[in-house]
């Protein structure tokens, strides 16, 4: 049986996103890294991870430059090495990884807190570049990499199939969008979460009730098909929208984003739909960017947003509750910031917020390797 690596994960570390422990060569150094089904690279810090070639690591003549929707991005040269992940009997441990040790940056903002990403979506977004000598020592620019010969690598969850270790499988449990203040951060129970490497369904004890399906239909991104929105018992705001420029779809599943990322035009008519008084809150929170007064958001009065997707046989709706698209106590307590934000014309990124009311499992080998996305009802 393929080993499962059941891991702790925790939200404050990425300010929101969630981050966990992995070790990185033979030496098994700690480094704590963004979970990310949204890119497929995994990058680590050059400050916080140094390779050495007389313990192990194996420089190559790859780099990769990657950049993300929040406008960060990195520039690293590619080795080979050990990365386990896994603390108990049967740690998951992949002896040739691909990792790229990112020397260059956009600032502090690139990783916070963290060491690095791990990128765990498909083999098509994790480029690589082809340089004349060995990147690790040449630490060739962004503008040169990208001058190199283009082609792609084995991102962490195919090696780990490939060589036999575990599935193309993981699982989430989350809480939180952003981190609850003022509870004891890192050790507040609901800034802390769990992933599962190589499994999910097996994990009873973290959900109840049958899955609800989600259908992929591309494998770069989890991408997905929004059919659309329903705030409350309101009439459905239909999603006309095909996707930007180099998207499959028009919205995808992602695990590092903390927010529900909708196109403006989309995001008003979803507004309208909210109570006079509501409207106004929302207004403040989502396009001013202000923060709300916990008291004067009376988040009982609030209705359920529902996202339609198109599933294996049929609909799916997900339903985003109150308390995940608000989030009490965030930057200050007392306080409400929204978990919704403006994004790309055509695109919907359905992130943490949709992914905090269920146990989640992507799926990566179902339907021939296309994959598919489950959702089921956290256990209480």
């Amino acid at each position: 049986m393929a080993n499962i690596a059941r891991i702790p994960i925790n939200n404050v570390f990425a300010n929101g996103d969630y981050t966990g422990r992995i070790f990185v060569g033979p030496g098994k150094q700690p480094m704590n890294v963004l979970l990310d089904t949204g890119s497929s690279a995994l990058a680590l810090d050059a400050k916080k991870y140094q390779p050495t070639p007389a313990g192990g690591d194996q420089t190559t003549n790859l780099a990769q430059t990657d950049s993300y929707g929040d406008n960060t991005s990195w520039t690293g040269a590619v080795i080979k090495t050990q990365i386990t992940i896994g603390e108990g009997a049967d740690p998951v441990v992949l002896k040739d990884g691909n990792a790229a040790i990112a020397y260059t940056t956009s600032g502090d903002s690139m990783f916070g807190k963290s060491d690095g990403i791990l990128g765990l979506a498909y083999a098509a977004l994790d480029d690589a570049f082809t340089m004349s000598a060995d990147t690790w020592a040449n630490k060739y620019s962004e503008v040169n990499v990208r001058a190199g010969q283009q082609g792609q690598i084995k991102p962490y969850l195919t090696q780990l199939v490939e060589e036999g270790v575990t599935s193309d499988r993981m699982a989430f449990l989350t809480h939180r969008s952003f981190p609850r203040v003022g509870r004891g951060d890192e050790n507040d129970p609901l800034n802390q979460g769990l992933m599962i490497v190589g499994g999910g369904e097996e994990s009873t004890d973290l959900y109840t009730g049958s899955f609800q399906t989600v259908k992929v239909l591309s494998n770069d991104w989890y991408s997905t098909n929004l059919k659309s929105v329903i705030v409350g018992t309101q009439d459905p705001v239909v999603a006309r929208m095909n996707g930007p420029q180099g998207m499959p779809t028009n919205s995808i599943v992602d695990s590092g984003t903390n927010s529900l990322n909708l196109s403006t035009q989309f995001l008003k008519a979803i507004v309208s739909k909210f109570s006079a008084a509501q409207r106004n809150l929302l207004n403040k929170a989502v396009f001013d960017g202000d923060l709300v007064s916990a008291t004067d958001l009376k988040l009982e009065d609030w209705p359920a947003i529902t996202f339609v997707l198109e599933g294996e046989s049929g609909d799916v709706s997900l339903k985003v509750a109150p308390s995940d698209y608000w989030q009490i106590d965030a930057q200050q307590a007392g306080f409400a910031a929204a978990a919704i934000t403006k994004g790309q014309a055509g695109l919907a990124i359905l992130g943490l917020p949709l992914m905090n009311g269920y146990f989640t499992i992507f799926d990566g080998e179902a339907d021939q390797g296309r994959g598919i996305i489950k959702f089921a009802s956290k256990a209480v």
